[in-house]
């Protein structure tokens, strides 16, 4: 009902005229008509009135009718009245507004994390106390006794550690060093590993201030069948090399034995003079293995890359000794009886690769259509793969120092501080494979040798790590689980998982007493420390420490969440042996943080000068080395348009901490070592006694859980024991 306005006037165009008590009044909320409740109340009210004048309707006319879109414009919320904009005004309205309440919130939770970082305890800045430039971009580096080796994009570059003075330079314009590994062979010649853009690898002797080419381990004469290097790795100590090659079909793993004896005594007899005036010279030019071939006067046929390889520098060339291929995929069986099959297992071994079976051709059909007819709709969503040809894979591979894993027999030799033998495990493997490093020469290299030791796995390998002391093996499998083995007493410390689900991008070892000592210890000593430590970073930057004690359960700890700002996503974590539970952390915005893991703590932040930053912070250059207590990290300077940074602009700049220099001994103070104590000195039933006492602290904490495992697998047996009965009864008639 409308609300009748009543007021003293003359009668207006819409209103009608009413006379009570000698005054006349108006109705105007319902003009040109007359309400239904002033009606009502007219009639029965002034009823005994008489009116001056007869009460008349006007007619309605058109030009008061509502519109059609105006009939219930009152009822609309106030808010909504852009809504009826027209198209596409109230769609670009829409849009802006979107734009702007997502903006909003992104600086709010900017300004939020800003505020937090600010109320946080800021860690002590440490500026860099040595600097040197080098000539091009530095693409690696690499360090060895008192020398740092640079990987530049036209070759390869000395320097000292002590005073950061270029001490030697070989340059090759199209030669493009990408990754370089060096080692000390003792008597001031060091052992190099470099590899180029082009997937060659070179091997170089560094003695006496000089370079010395030895050989390029893949180049072939016909540019169609070379073989690229997809990873190169050399054992502490320089005895061993292992080089990964592939090619547009296959993959294959090569393992080098270095002749370093006769290396030394061959370097002994290149005069001085003519080796330091061997890596002084330049070329301009890249070359192939003919190039290398000289005169008999000493003249190159074609360019020489560098006179460093004259007649009188000339060393023993490395010896191809393994040729590990990837596991070929497990097909139907031809044998005929377990007789025959057995008869192909040379040493009785009962754990392999799988192929000595008796499963025939057909029951592996059968059981791949009985899978595909069970879970098709699972296969149809995820899709399968479109082709199931071979195609290069890539393998982890590391050398291990003599342990109980890799048992060798009496009549090889072995020594403590040589590698015995190597861990490979393929991508898309549940095997990690051991092979033994002390074979016979008779043995053909271009054979597929047979793992001496195989581990099976439940899950896919995808990473693995092994420490400094070569005396603990880790394993990462896809479903974010992680074994730490002791080589030594050979049984597992630990078994975890990242319950998060969460994908596994590195694993590595943290400090421990045999890796911070200078001496590695011998294979038949006690445990250097009660407890090992692995830290874990995983595809999404978060990462986790890991411990295994030697007794009790392990633990994990998440020591760094996935961070919301994309600029604080991790690059990479390396671990400082230097210092106990020390590690370097490098984040995209150019951080280099060190964090105590035992407190999760940023300590220190290792920054370059206002005018340069870190190079590539997705994919930093840098080295840790342990030795020297240094880290060198490579930074360039800033963008400007002045002429000095253009003339600046083809080198890189090598920026040097010195750990001494900082108080870092103060915030990871040194835990005391345990005494390492020889077990080969020691009387036989000490021996065991020892080793019997290792063997009952490592099953201490299996005694609580073995009433679980027993009950668990009365459950599954009786389970199985009712499936078993229940298919008899359907086989019944």
């Amino acid at each position: 009902m409308c609300t009748e306005r009543l007021w003293n006037g003359k009668n207006e165009e819409k209103g009608t005229e009413y006379t009570l008590h000698g005054s006349s009044f108006f109705c105007v909320c319902c003009a040109p008509g007359i309400c239904a409740a002033f009606s009502t109340w007219k009639d029965r009210t002034m009823a005994a009135y008489a009116r001056k004048h007869p009460l008349e309707i006007p007619p309605p006319s058109e030009k008061d009718w509502l519109k059609d879109d105006e009939g219930d414009f009152f009822l609309q919320d106030p808010d909504r009245k852009r809504d009826a904009l027209p198209q596409p005004f109230r769609m670009i309205n829409k849009l802006v507004t979107l734009a702007f309440e997502n903006a909003m919130e992104i600086i709010e939770r900017r300004e939020m994390l800003r505020e937090a970082r600010k109320l946080k305890v800021q860690p002590t800045k440490c500026f860099p106390t040595a600097e040197f430039q080098v000539t091009g971009r530095a693409n690696c580096l690499a360090v060895s006794g008192k020398y740092v080796f640079v990987g530049l994009s036209v070759g390869l570059a000395t320097f000292k550690v002590s005073d950061c003075k270029e001490v030697c330079a070989w340059e090759a314009v199209r030669t493009e060093i990408c990754a370089i590994h060096a080692s000390d062979l003792g008597n001031e010649c060091h052992v190099l590993l470099a590899v180029d853009e082009m997937g060659l690898v070179w091997l170089f002797c560094f003695h006496e201030e000089s370079f010395l080419l030895v050989k390029i381990l893949n180049e072939l004469e016909d540019i169609s069948k070379r073989t690229t290097c997809v990873e190169v790795v050399l054992s502490q100590g320089g005895d061993y090399a292992g080089v990964l090659l592939q090619d547009s079909t296959k993959a294959w793993l090569e393992i080098y034995r270095l002749p370093k004896d006769s290396w030394l005594k061959e370097m002994e007899k290149i005069p001085g003079a003519a080796a330091g005036l061997a890596c002084r010279e330049r070329r301009s030019s890249w070359t192939s293995a003919k190039s290398l071939e000289l005169c008999g006067d000493g003249s190159a046929e074609t360019e020489s890359p560098v006179s460093a390889n004259k007649a009188d520098a000339k060393l023993s060339l490395p010896v191809l000794l393994l040729k590990v291929k990837p596991p070929k995929p497990i097909t139907g069986s031809s044998f005929k009886s377990p007789l025959d099959a057995l008869k192909k297992v040379d040493d009785g071994s009962m754990l392999g690769l799988g192929y000595n079976h008796l499963i025939k051709e057909s029951q592996w059909e059968q059981q791949e259509a009985i899978f595909r007819r069970t879970y098709r709709e699972y296969l149809e969503a995820e899709g399968e793969r479109e082709s199931k040809d071979e195609i290069p894979r890539h393998a982890t591979f590391h050398f291990l120092l003599p342990s109980r894993i890799l048992q060798v027999g009496p009549e090889m030799r072995v020594q403590p501080d040589v590698p015995a033998g190597i861990s490979v495990h393929w991508n898309g493997s549940h095997n990690l494979c051991f092979y033994l490093l002390n074979r016979p020469l008779k043995e053909k290299a271009d054979s597929d040798p047979k793992p001496d030791v195989v581990w099976p796995c439940a899950a896919l390998i995808a990473h693995s790590a092994v420490s400094s002391c070569s005396r603990y093996l880790a394993l990462a499998c896809e479903d974010a689980s992680i074994a730490v083995w002791d080589m030594h007493l050979g049984y597992p410390l630990s078994v975890t998982a990242i319950l998060e689900e969460r994908l596994i991008r590195s694993i590595h070892f943290l400090w421990s007493s045999a890796a911070a000592s200078n001496e590695t210890p011998c294979p038949g000593t006690d445990p250097p420390c009660s407890v090992v430590q692995l830290l874990v970073l995983c595809t999404d930057s978060s990462f986790y420490l890991v411990k295994a004690p030697m007794a009790g359960k392990s633990s994990i700890t998440l020591l760094a969440d996935r961070p919301e700002d994309p600029n604080l996503a991790v690059s990479a974590v390396v671990p400082v042996l230097a210092f106990p539970g020390a590690a370097l952390v490098f984040s995209w915005d150019g951080t280099v943080s060190l964090m105590n893991t035992a407190t999760s703590q940023i300590v220190y932040c290792f920054s370059t000068p206002p005018t340069h930053a870190v190079a590539s912070p997705w994919q930093p250059v840098f080295i840790v080395d342990s030795a020297n207590l240094c880290l060198l990290l490579r930074g360039d300077k800033q963008q400007q348009e002045d002429a000095l940074a253009q003339s600046t602009a083809s080198h890189s700049t090598i920026f040097l901490f010195d750990f001494n220099s900082y108080p870092l001994k103060e915030a990871f103070p040194k835990e005391p070592d345990l005494p390492l104590r020889s077990l080969q000195n020691l009387p036989l039933v000490e021996r065991c006694s020892i080793f019997l006492r290792d063997r009952q602290q490592s099953l201490l904490g299996l005694r609580e859980e073995l009433p679980e495992y027993w009950s668990r697998l009365q459950a599954q047996a009786a389970a199985m024991d009712k499936e078993r009965q229940k298919v008899k009864g359907q086989k019944k008639p």
